[in-house]
């Protein structure tokens, strides 16, 4: 069964924190059907890599002098919003498009607005680490359409059953306009905002869940990163340095992008991406010891299909209104 995680809210130190109560039962998550794992058993890295191909240390923010990571994000504004679970799995999906574009061309980055409007695999109280893959390859495979571009769905860090700050009264609705949407003008000028039929979008072919360091470290190398679920707790004011507390659960999700070895110890870290902004940690990353913080016990994975680029040639060219797209 998939654990549903929760992002945590902190009132205070981290003795006085509290965790977001509202946790899918067992029967919610049969009800929402999530799957696991949508991909030919046997295919996957970690199930033919043999170990001795693992590569010592590998990161790829900097890998062969080339950064294929995208941005940093942070889940918190413009007001608290519990998402991690979304922004872990686009961030990953991101760099994966970007190691697909060897790097090249401007930064792709993906919509978890787009997730947390349509996905209802989560919200801003919590949501699952593989309900995202599984929404998209869902729609992926029904529509031929997929997750939509930050530029036309920006993160607001609300949905439906939010009232914090601009959330109370707005419409996050799986609506034409809350997956992607432009504007015209001032309203007082007339202008209006409308969904577009046709805007760029990635998609994905399959999806999988794995634990463990080893099938971690295959994933990772073969394919590019990939999110997880890890404890918060210990590290809300972490600054830098290798976090190595044991943790107690899973309530928090990010997204792994590689490992490393420390030269005084010799013990082996992961290399985290959080969505915590840059002002946090190590430039709103951090190295998490192997075996701790519940950084193995479950992650994610998606394997890209299709997306939007220059180089694609499959960009539908909407006018400023976006009136050829609606």
């Amino acid at each position: 069964m998939i654990s549903k995680i929760l992002c945590t809210v902190v009132l205070g130190v981290i003795s006085a924190r509290a965790r977001i109560t509202e946790v899918w039962t067992p029967e919610q998550e049969a009800a929402a059907g999530i799957v696991k794992n949508n991909y030919v058993l046997g295919t996957a890295p970690h199930e033919y890599m043999d170990n001795a191909s693992i590569p010592d240390s590998l990161n790829w923010c900097d890998k062969d002098g080339v950064n294929y990571c995208t941005t940093s994000r942070n889940q918190h504004i413009p007001q608290y919003c519990g998402s991690c679970w979304a922004h872990g799995s686009v961030s990953a999906l991101g760099d994966r498009i970007k190691i697909a574009r060897k790097g090249k061309g401007t930064d792709i980055n993906l919509s978890v607005q787009h997730i947390l409007n349509c996905g209802n695999v989560g919200s801003c109280h919590g949501g699952s680490v593989v309900g995202p893959y599984q929404w998209l390859h869902d729609i992926s495979k029904s529509t031929g359409t997929g997750i939509a571009y930050e530029t036309s769905n920006p993160y607001l860090a609300c949905s439906s059953e939010s009232d914090e700050g601009i959330c109370k009264g707005g419409d996050f609705t799986c609506t034409a306009a809350n997956v992607a949407k432009t504007c015209s003008t001032f309203s007082s000028m007339g202008g209006k905002c409308v969904g577009l039929a046709s805007y760029p979008n990635a998609t994905i072919s399959q999806y999988g869940s794995i634990s463990g360091a080893t099938d971690m470290q295959k994933e990772i190398a073969a394919r590019g990163p990939i999110s997880c679920g890890i404890d918060a707790a210990p590290i809300l004011q972490y600054t830098g340095g290798i976090a190595d507390d044991a943790g107690e659960s899973v309530d928090h999700v990010v997204s792994v992008v590689g490992w490393g070895t420390d030269a005084s110890t010799k013990s082996k870290y992961w290399i985290v991406r959080n969505s915590w902004g840059q002002y946090w940690g190590e430039f709103g990353y951090i190295r998490v010891k192997f075996g701790t913080l519940h950084l193995e016990d479950e992650c994610a994975w998606a394997v890209l299909d299709s997306f939007t680029s220059p180089e694609n040639k499959n960009q539908v060219p909407c006018f400023e209104d976006g009136s050829n797209c609606q």
